[in-house]
């Protein structure tokens, strides 16, 4: 079947069954390969995206389901080839150890922020619950507060999901 989707603000058509998981074919039809198959049935959050500015997890996701709609990935989480807050906050918190849930955690916590600018530790742990094999919540935690702090204080600019930064494909 095809399917038209609108990904990270480009229209791409695959040709894939209607019930196939959004995650597999951003990974695999689009070759967007940020998103992480984690455990398949939206437990652990690593295939966490964007469906309209929400955080979604694509593993449970017909692609069939989402066509009209705007799908971001990690991969345009940033901004005019700019990193976003949380990245840099990531980094500078030092979040990742193994680093295999980070996409999906980057973009709940995008997510959260877009809707909760200046979240308390309850709102970070009811939205986030994605699962970090490794236990870095605290890091996390503070990524998130750091990141807040500075997208309020308006010495970044918060990435519009509707508005992708432009993504290279190959």
């Amino acid at each position: 079947m095809e399917i038209i989707l609108t990904v990270n603000g480009e229209s791409r058509v695959v040709d894939v069954d209607a019930d196939t998981p959004l995650l597999w074919v951003l990974r695999e039809s689009l070759r967007l390969t940020g998103t992480k198959f984690g455990c398949g049935i939206a437990a652990c959050g690593a295939c966490t995206v964007h469906i309209n500015g929400t955080a979604a997890r694509s593993c449970s996701i017909p692609a069939a389901a989402v066509q009209g709609q705007a799908i971001t990935t990690i991969e345009a989480l940033g901004h005019s080839g700019q990193r976003h807050a949380l990245q840099e906050a990531w980094i500078e918190h030092q979040v990742p150890q193994c680093g295999y849930c980070q996409s999906g955690m980057l973009m709940a916590a995008a997510s959260l922020l877009a809707k909760t600018p200046r979240p308390t530790d309850q709102d970070i742990d009811t939205e986030i619950t994605n699962l970090c094999r490794c236990g870095t919540y605290e890091r996390i935690r503070r990524a998130i507060h750091a990141a807040a702090l500075k997208l309020s204080s308006g010495d970044v600019e918060a990435n519009d999901s509707a508005q992708p930064a432009q993504v290279r494909h190959g």
